[in-house]
């Protein structure tokens, strides 16, 4: 578990980079919660792919 949070962390900082502005915007949703959706999304995938392999 502690391997797919530290993943899921590599992920969620790819893609908060790339997102940044989008995030910050508000325009989707409050920007606290975006980011932890997709902090979510990140950990659960990279569980995924742990357990694939």
């Amino acid at each position: 578990m502690f391997k797919a949070f530290l993943l899921g962390l590599v992920f969620w900082l790819l893609v908060h980079r790339l997102l940044r502005d989008w995030l910050y915007s508000g325009e989707i949703w409050h920007p606290m919660l975006m980011d932890l959706s997709i902090f979510v999304i990140a950990v659960s995938g990279s569980l995924w792919i742990l357990a694939s392999l």
